[in-house]
């Protein structure tokens, strides 16, 4: 085990300091090659080291987001700390479903949570939570302004579900982000049930082209846009 372990080591930092040497996408001849992984189930094992080996070998078909030329996206690369510490944490291989069962990740995400809360100036009693990424932020929102409204008008949403409930108007921006529509559709809305808002050169609402709005109403604004960063 510890030679496995070492050998994955060696080759994820020569990976990481060879990124400034390539260019930051792959070349197509490269991810031509992806071709060749295609194969049919193997009817046995192959050597944990020569699978090692077989995936280092493909690492040029890798788009560079670990180093400091990557601007694809709005996240950046890893430092080392984090990427340390996540070597760490994946051999701890803890499934942080209790804290009964998890202490110590338990309490690092809570620790998190409380120093998210007071960079961003928020009351100490503010629910806050991790999910997956962009669709299920959204939807645990749109789920938490759901109940919200529909419990003003009388109606148990998690109870009674949506037939029948009260209509709801949901108010996005012109320049929504995909996921936002996506949530829609995951949490009973519907993805084309919106009341568009055009949008400024930043991507902001314009406040002066906001509808006149009654009954439940849920308005979804975004901190931030991926093509402006405003």
């Amino acid at each position: 085990m510890r030679e496995l372990l070492a050998t994955a080591a060696e080759r994820a930092i020569r990976y990481l300091e060879r990124l400034n040497e390539r260019g930051v996408a792959p070349d197509s001849t490269v991810v031509a090659h992806l071709a060749e992984l295609a194969i049919p189930l193997p009817d046995h094992p192959s050597p944990a080291d020569e699978t090692l080996a077989l995936l280092d070998s493909y690492s040029a078909a890798t788009m560079a987001m670990a180093g400091p030329r990557f601007f694809g996206f709005v996240i950046g690369g890893a430092l080392p700390a984090t990427l340390a510490a996540n070597w760490l944490a994946s051999a701890w291989d803890q499934n942080s479903a209790l804290a009964e069962v998890t202490p110590l990740t338990a309490k690092l995400e809570d620790v998190a949570l409380c120093w998210l809360r007071e960079i961003l100036g928020l009351p100490s009693g503010t629910g806050v939570g991790f999910v997956t990424g962009a669709t299920m932020a959204n939807f645990t929102c749109l789920a938490a302004a759901r109940h919200s409204v529909l419990a003003q008008a009388g109606w148990d949403v998690e109870a009674h579900g949506m037939f029948g409930a009260p209509d709801v108007t949901v108010v996005v921006g012109e320049e929504a982000h995909p996921t936002l529509f996506k949530s829609l559709g995951l949490a009973g809305f519907g993805r084309n049930r919106v009341v568009r808002v055009p949008v400024d050169e930043q991507g902001r609402m314009r406040a002066d082209m906001f509808p006149n709005l009654s009954g439940p109403t849920i308005v979804c604004l975004q901190a931030g846009n991926v093509n402006t960063g405003a």
